[in-house]
């Protein structure tokens, strides 16, 4: 950390107070996800047992990707019950307690900014002319536990192309609904809501990006981003921006909410990276969420496993520097 000594400080430079309570709201939430992480296992995440499986619709005429891996997908119960959706909780076995009733139909996108054809759009809208396809992907979080997620959908490039972005479209920014009435964790200001995301233009139209309505063959459950959601499955989870209301094409790099909160530990790329350590926990080993407390470790893979499709992405960038 560099700390200035000159008396004279720009009041450009002063750390808004806004920022700074909600950094500190930060760590105090961290500090507790970090104990109720420590056994890895869904049913240790809160000290009570897990909710209900509910499960959803069929998806009609999906299709196999070739992108898949062959690991064994991690059982629909564990997907669906251990989630980070901090508008429905904090804790992993909120989300799907506190989302039950959210409704999704009808549900709208605007797109807008640096594009030739910009407006909103219906989900119905959105997914007319599109093959669902399905693809196995391993799924990381920060916390060092993953799963492999047998994901429902289409690659997001796909949609992007619709509204003819021009040349000054040099990135992407997403956000989720904002409704505390509907989703009651956006009443606590754990986060500075609405919850946003970015990726550059070239990782958004990597055929790997995904824009996820289902998984395991079934419509995507409210707790895991419905009706639909962002998977980006080289980077760690919390780029996967769930219940996505509005898509922008910008010039500059736009905000995106765990780099503003805590910039010293999430930057803005968010790539897996095995070598660099996040500044509270070693990222070189990750446990398999099903496997319980003394399951083992297993190696992080540069770029999650998928460093062949995606490395000449960031061809000559520090990638211990632009985390």
């Amino acid at each position: 950390m560099l700390i200035k000594r000159n008396a004279c400080i720009p009041s450009s430079e002063i750390t808004d107070r806004k920022v700074w309570e909600q950094r500190r709201d930060f760590l105090r939430i961290a500090a507790l996800a970090g104990v109720s992480l420590a056994g890895c296992a869904p049913t240790e995440s809160e000290g009570g047992s897990r909710e209900p499986v509910v499960h959803g619709a069929p998806i009609k005429g999906i299709v196999k990707s070739r992108y898949r891996v062959e690991q064994k997908p991690t059982d629909y119960a564990d997907i669906t019950t251990y989630n980070n959706f901090y508008e429905f909780g904090i804790g992993k076995s909120k989300p799907a307690r506190n989302s039950r009733d959210f409704v999704t139909r009808p549900w709208n996108i605007q797109i807008e900014g640096e594009c030739e054809a910009p407006g909103e759009l219906g989900m119905e809208d959105i997914l007319a002319g599109f093959t669902q396809e399905e693809r196995i992907y391993r799924f990381r979080c920060v916390e060092a536990w993953s799963m492999v997620i047998p994901w429902v959908g289409f690659p997001l490039g796909d949609l992007l192309k619709r509204f003819k972005p021009t040349s000054k479209a040099r990135y992407v920014a997403f956000e989720t609904l904002y409704d505390p009435k509907r989703m009651p964790g956006q009443k606590r200001r754990v986060l500075d809501w609405p919850y946003r995301e970015a990726l550059r233009m070239d990782e958004a139209m990597h055929p790997l990006t995904l824009l996820a309505t289902g998984l395991y063959g079934e419509a995507l459950p409210n707790q895991n981003g419905a009706p639909l959601r962002l998977v980006v499955p080289w980077k760690y989870g919390f780029k996967s921006i769930k219940s996505i209301v509005t898509i922008r094409f910008t010039e500059k790099a736009p905000p995106c909410t765990w780099n503003q909160m805590a910039p010293e530990e999430y930057g803005f790329y968010a790539n897996v990276n095995p070598e660099v350590d996040h500044p509270r926990w070693s990222q070189r080993y990750e446990r398999y969420i099903g496997e319980g407390l003394f399951g083992g470790k297993h190696r992080t893979l540069p770029f999650n496993g998928y460093a062949e499709e995606v490395a000449s992405l960031y061809s000559g960038m520090d990638l211990t520097l632009y985390i």
